[in-house]
């Protein structure tokens, strides 16, 4: 990367944040592919170490965790034979925690919807924890034993879930289903019942489909391979947390939880690489 100037990696990053596609940067910013590829690949794994190492001892007070759906390679059901059940082809989700209070998201984790990566994000999560919360996840099963098992009673634990029905316009595929109705089940301790909620990580979800191509339906801007997809990733929360002012805070994310006392740039990101 050292050939390009700063102005020009801020402009391909720029873009990679706003949802163009590898092709669509190269094109305008007149670069070769495989140099957008290479600075995805170098910011990705900067920003993943930088907020490994530095989001940590957070005092929240409400934390709600969801998990988001894409694939790489291929849908499940069009994957060559010998691909079949590998991890990093076909489905794979992005596990998210985020602070209901400031907006910050926690914690981040690439995988598989099982016990195991189950476990590894509530690990994840409580490190950066400085004091007990209130948690609400949604209602996934493999939850109970990771939270049970991460934090033991040291916590106020709650599922979310939300019920559908037939689709609003039942003529059309893609129709978006009509929520029904919500069961909220206390499994630990007394969280209140108040702020059971998993609305605000659901939000998230809908900012990386809307930010991160990567996540789009229905078009050909799927991840080719799981570690790209998680380079995208880093890269999105990152901008998420430290560089775009929260419309309703009117500071960033990370401003609010206090890990910082200025607004980042997009120069600032691309100098975690220089």
């Amino acid at each position: 990367m050292n050939q390009l100037s700063l102005e020009k990696r801020v402009q391909i990053v720029n873009m990679l944040l706003e949802g163009n596609s590898l092709r669509a940067i190269s094109r305008i910013a007149d670069v070769s592919i495989n140099t957008v590829i290479k600075l995805l690949i170098d910011l990705g794994t900067a920003c993943q170490q930088y907020h490994d190492e530095n989001v940590k001892e957070l005092n929240c007070k409400r934390i709600q965790c969801d998990e988001i759906w894409a694939f790489i390679y291929g849908k499940d059901k069009n994957l060559p034979p010998d691909l079949r059940g590998q991890y990093g082809f076909g489905s794979i989700w992005t596990w998210v925690a985020i602070d209901a209070d400031s907006k910050f998201v926690v914690s981040y984790l690439v995988g598989n919807r099982d016990a195991e990566f189950a476990n590894i994000f509530m690990q994840d999560v409580s490190t950066r924890l400085n004091n007990k919360v209130q948690l609400t996840t949604d209602g996934l099963k493999a939850y109970l034993d990771a939270v049970e098992n991460t934090f033991g009673a040291n916590i106020d634990f709650a599922q979310l879930v939300k019920m559908y029905g037939k689709p609003i316009n039942s003529e059309h595929r893609y129709s978006p289903v009509e929520c029904t109705g919500i069961k909220k089940t206390i499994v630990r301790e007394t969280p209140r019942e108040k702020h059971i909620s998993t609305s605000f990580v659901e939000r998230q979800n809908l900012n990386m489909r809307m930010s991160i191509r990567r996540f789009t339906r229905l078009t050909n801007e799927f991840s080719k391979k799981i570690e790209n997809h998680s380079h995208a990733i880093a890269l999105h929360f990152m901008y998420y947390n430290f560089v775009r002012i929260h419309k309703s805070l009117r500071v960033t994310p990370a401003m609010q939880v206090g890990l910082t006392n200025h607004l980042w740039k997009i120069e600032d990101l691309v100098k975690l690489i220089s």
